[in-house]
């Protein structure tokens, strides 16, 4: 896999030549089809076709007038399931939640705090009990359909979550909010569970997107929503979906006539484009051709060898630096190895430590990124501001902590060493101090010491036979990794490059790629033993929402929809902590404090294994679009697949093409 993946520039170029980079070349595939079943024109067809003189999509746009994105997720298994409360529904990040859904709270990461959405206030307190709130929505926002927006849809949702428990999110929401009413059209009273001091939080964006999803009541309360697949979705954000691929490589999405009664067209202003297609064109060398193309505006996550290929080949490309390394490293989510802690022999945590020993990290680091990550030892993500807030603050006892035997497995030496093995590579513009490396790098990470992990491996009750690791019951010890298939790519590749490392030391390691769907089902359902997923994020100082997750009141039986911690790991402290923390506000010193025990409490019991922040080469074209964001125009991070993209769009303007 990864001889295949070193090779991908070579690859590339030879397909570029093959196809001499002609749009006829790639417009000659079997026409598309709408929902209706009806066959698009083939974009070789259309491509003749003018409106004005300009090119036309292959789903019957005008090209100047179309934003087309790339689908972080991949190709969609039931393109028609659109309620998100129900399993198997279609991936968000494929322009749901970014056009047509939308929060009572977002979040801003230029400025890293929420901002209201279709609430117009934060929830106010009522008494000195926390447990009371109300907080204002919006007014003069409406459906998609034209109907008003109101409390009661709000209210509605709320319930429809309390009262329908066969909903994987109902166990968790039913746990913090008793209830929601309308005490006017505009204004919602709610009754929390236990005392809360971030009720935004909880039911807002604070990274990717919110799992409390306001639904439209007038549609919804006449459907079973344990069965409703709102296959035409009806929301308040500026677009609809127009029409979509049966077959689930693409949704083309437009914006609304009346995109002023949308929370964007209130809040922010017109989205620039008429037409936004999501669309997936396929493996990685699809996608680099298309861009070269420029057939495609937003590329999502690509490798580093193919943005190389991709600067040389279309000079209105950008990433998010100019120069090494490039990408942008500040991803608010970290990757690594994820273990459902109620299998054994991943019950043990003197086994999960053994296998992060059996990880050389730096060629890790190497296979998958080309050396262009920033390592993490705890359990959030190494994104400057929290690097100075707990990874920092933490080298002290990072260095001196200790594994049950008394082992020390902290090594602060990696920054210098991916230096060093960089500058052997001919890699310029590298860090030439140690602040500036730890900067770019990471504070350290854990040795690479297979002896070690014997010790820890034995203890636990395993034999080496030959060169190959028995289990406690003596059969041999093999390993499947849930990674993502053609999506993620960093996930996916960070995946091969442990199990090769896990393979040389004497662990039969397999890697199951999967697609989105089957992919986070597997998790919540604790369908895994290891999985390349990334259960730790934070972007504000105060992540208690981005741990709340993991106390041990959310664990259920492996098989059942997991409302959180899906690692099914239980950890009194860091549930204890969790409860402390829930009473505490924003400001209170004891927040930082406390999140840095809950990180020792990870550290020790390595219910996943963190190992690199996400680094994104998510380039766009500036060919038929201007006003992206990048490192030089940073109104925002480049968050393509996060809810608040349409926030983006009325900076995105047609260059006249």
């Amino acid at each position: 896999m990864r001889k295949k993946q070193g090779f991908i520039s070579l690859v590339l170029t030879l397909m570029l030549l093959m196809s001499a980079c002609s749009e006829e070349a790639t417009n000659t595939k079997e026409p598309a089809s709408t929902d209706s079943g009806k066959p698009m024109a083939s974009a070789a067809a259309t491509a003749a076709n003018t409106v004005g003189g300009g090119k036309m999509t292959d789903v019957g746009t005008p090209r100047n007038q179309t934003l087309i994105v790339d689908i972080l997720s991949g190709k969609t298994a039931d393109p028609d399931l659109v309620n998100p409360y129900v399993p198997g529904a279609v991936p968000m990040d494929a322009g749901f939640h970014q056009l047509i859904f939308s929060s009572l709270w977002e979040i801003n990461t230029e400025k890293g705090e929420q901002i209201p959405d279709l609430a117009a206030t934060f929830p106010e307190p009522l008494d000195n009990t926390n447990t009371k709130f109300k907080f204002k929505l919006q007014e003069g926002l409406a459906w998609s359909d034209g109907v008003e927006f109101t409390s009661d849809d709000v209210v509605y949702t709320s319930d429809m979550i309390i009262k329908t428990k066969e909903l994987g999110y109902s166990g968790y929401y039913a746990s913090l909010v008793k209830s929601m009413k309308a005490l006017d059209k505009y204004t919602i009273e709610v009754e929390t569970v236990n005392p809360e001091t971030r009720l935004a939080q909880k039911l807002g964006v604070v990274i990717w997107g919110t799992a409390f999803r306001v639904m439209p009541k007038h549609i919804w309360e006449k459907e079973d929503p344990t069965k409703f697949k709102f296959k035409d979705p009806v929301g308040l954000g500026p677009y609809t979906l127009k029409s979509r691929d049966p077959q689930g490589n693409w949704f083309l999405y437009e914006k609304r006539k009346d995109w002023q009664k949308s929370d964007i067209g209130k809040i922010v202003g017109e989205p620039g484009a008429q037409y936004i297609l999501f669309k997936f064109f396929g493996p990685e060398e699809k996608r680099i051709i298309a861009s070269i193309q420029h057939d495609m505006d937003i590329l999502q996550d690509i490798t580093p060898e193919s943005w190389d290929v991709l600067r040389q080949k279309n000079k209105t490309a950008l990433a998010w630096y100019e120069n090494f390394p490039y990408a942008d490293m500040n991803d608010p989510c970290e990757r690594g190895m994820s273990f459902n802690a109620s299998k054994a022999p991943y019950n043990n945590e003197d086994v999960r430590w053994a296998m992060a020993l059996m990880t050389d990290i730096k060629n890790v680091s190497l296979a998958t990124f080309g050396g262009m990550l920033r390592v993490s030892p705890i359990q959030l993500p190494p994104i400057s501001v929290l690097q100075e807030k707990y990874h920092k603050p933490m080298l002290g006892w990072l260095k001196e902590f200790q594994l049950s035997d008394g082992y020390k497995p902290f090594d602060e030496s990696y920054a210098t060493d991916m230096v060093e093995m960089l500058k052997q590579q001919g890699i310029k513009g590298l860090p030439t101090d140690m602040k500036e490396a730890v900067n770019t790098f990471g504070v350290g990470w854990y040795k690479y010491d297979p002896a070690e992990a014997g010790k820890l491996l034995e203890k636990a009750g395993f034999k080496k036979q030959g060169d190959k690791w028995l289990k406690p019951d003596g059969t041999p010890w093999k390993v499947t990794i849930n990674a993502p298939a053609n999506f993620e790519v960093q996930s996916m590749r960070l995946a091969f490059a442990v199990a090769d490392s896990w393979k040389k030391n004497g662990i039969d390691a397999n890697v199951q790629q999967m697609d989105g769907a089957t992919f986070w089902d597997s998790e919540s359902t604790g369908a895994f033993e290891v999985g390349s997923y990334w259960p730790a994020c934070g972007l504000l100082p105060d992540s208690t929402a981005n741990f709340q997750g993991w106390h041990k009141q959310y664990i259920v039986d492996n098989g059942k929809q997991a409302p959180g911690n899906r690692n099914r790991w239980a950890n009194d402290k860091v549930s204890s902590l969790i409860d402390e923390l829930a009473s505490m506000q924003s400001s209170d010193p004891k927040v930082i404090s406390h999140i840095t025990e809950i990180n020792k409490e990870f550290v020790k019991g390595m219910p996943f294994i963190p190992m690199f922040g996400t680094s994104k080469f998510v380039p766009v074209d500036t060919y038929y679009w201007t006003g992206f964001q990048t490192s030089k125009n940073a109104f925002e991070g480049p968050w393509w697949w996060w809810s608040q993209f349409k926030y983006y769009t009325p900076h995105f303007k047609p260059t006249g093409k």
